[in-house]
């Protein structure tokens, strides 16, 4: 990276009022980022904050990325107006893998970080980088599974003040542990100390870098549904986890699930599931004698183990096992009064 250049584009993301979408057109109005710097008459004082934010980083081992490198996560490049420039502390490898965003509420159950746990911890043994905001709740249920996982490069926490600024106070550890096995990303300034209106521009960028999103419990007024319609206005695949209907937090991925705009998310099975992969398998393998013997003997009418023992000529448990591979294959199915074709 042209040290240069990162200087000038910080310069003019550093003044007031420009944003990824100002900056934007004032590049293409004035052809590069130095043309934009003189025309706006930058004055030293932000020229001066402007470095010693660039030499902090040096000093914290933290890493700008921008848009226009490899390095920069190709999901977030293809939203209309993204950050310029991420800082990054951590492994900048991370943000070159498969992600998957999850994010819910602070206030999440047990058993709702427990799930959220399970599916991160899934997500990360298949190489995908899980992604969220490092609130406490189901965020930190999310990196926490990722974490659970051996390896590095497993979770991405995009948070809303300065990649340096730790908060909540509560996930100090947790921050360090991204820093050493991920990375923690943000659009603002080293040593920025967030508002409230960062989170909620925070929230995009997580629904932004994720290539899917997955939604826990959630009330319908959280920030947790902001990301889940930036994920939507961004065309992500939305899943859903489901809860008891009279638990507010159940409201946003219920009615989500309900208007079609999520699919229901059961577990990790929905995307990594072994015993498809087991059925994948059995399917390719070809069938034994007697497992075609009990096809050639179901039809329409159940018939009942004992008499299919009988045409087999096996016992009784060996032909319960045939038919459970059959079940497995969808070719039989168990009914009232035995088993038929499928």
């Amino acid at each position: 990276m042209n040290m240069e250049d990162l200087f000038y584009k910080l310069l003019v993301l550093r003044m007031p009022g420009i944003g990824a979408a100002k900056y934007n057109n004032l590049v293409q109005k004035f052809g590069d980022v130095r043309a934009v710097a003189t025309m706006l008459g930058v004055d030293d004082a932000i020229r001066d904050a402007v470095r010693r934010e660039m030499d902090r980083a040096v000093e914290l081992g933290i890493h700008y990325i921008c848009d226009d490198m490899p390095e920069y996560p190709a999901a977030l490049r293809a939203i209309k107006n993204h950050p310029p420039v991420l800082s990054v502390r951590g492994n900048v490898e991370t943000l070159g893998r498969g992600t998957v965003g999850i994010v819910g509420t602070r206030h999440a159950t047990v058993a709702g970080m427990n799930l959220v746990s399970q599916i991160a911890a899934a997500f990360a043994s298949n190489g995908i980088a899980v992604v969220s905001g490092m609130a406490m709740g189901t965020d930190t249920a999310a990196h926490r599974g990722a974490l659970g996982v051996g390896g590095n490069c497993q979770t991405i926490a995009v948070v809303a003040g300065g990649v340096d600024y730790i908060w909540p106070v509560e996930n100090e550890s947790l921050y360090w542990e991204i820093v050493a096995r991920g990375a923690v990303v943000s659009e603002m300034p080293v040593g920025f100390v967030p508002i409230a209106t960062n989170f909620v521009v925070r929230n995009r960028w997580i629904a932004g870098i994720g290539e899917k999103l997955i939604l826990g419990e959630a009330d319908l007024n959280s920030g947790s549904m902001k990301t889940a319609r930036f994920a939507i206005e961004s065309g992500r695949e939305i899943w859903a986890i489901p809860s008891h209907p009279s638990d507010s937090r159940a409201a946003g991925p219920n009615l989500l699930i309900k208007t079609g705009a999520a699919k229901l998310c059961s577990g990790p099975s929905d995307f990594f599931d072994a015993q498809k992969n087991m059925v994948d398998e059995i399917k390719n393998e070809k069938k034994s004698d007697s497992e075609n013997l009990i096809l050639d003997a179901l039809g329409t009418i159940p018939v009942s183990e004992t008499v299919l023992s009988e045409i087999v000529k096996k016992t009784i448990s060996e032909i319960k096992a045939d038919l459970v591979v059959l079940e497995l294959q969808g070719l039989v199915r168990k009914v009232d009064g035995g088993y038929v074709r499928a």
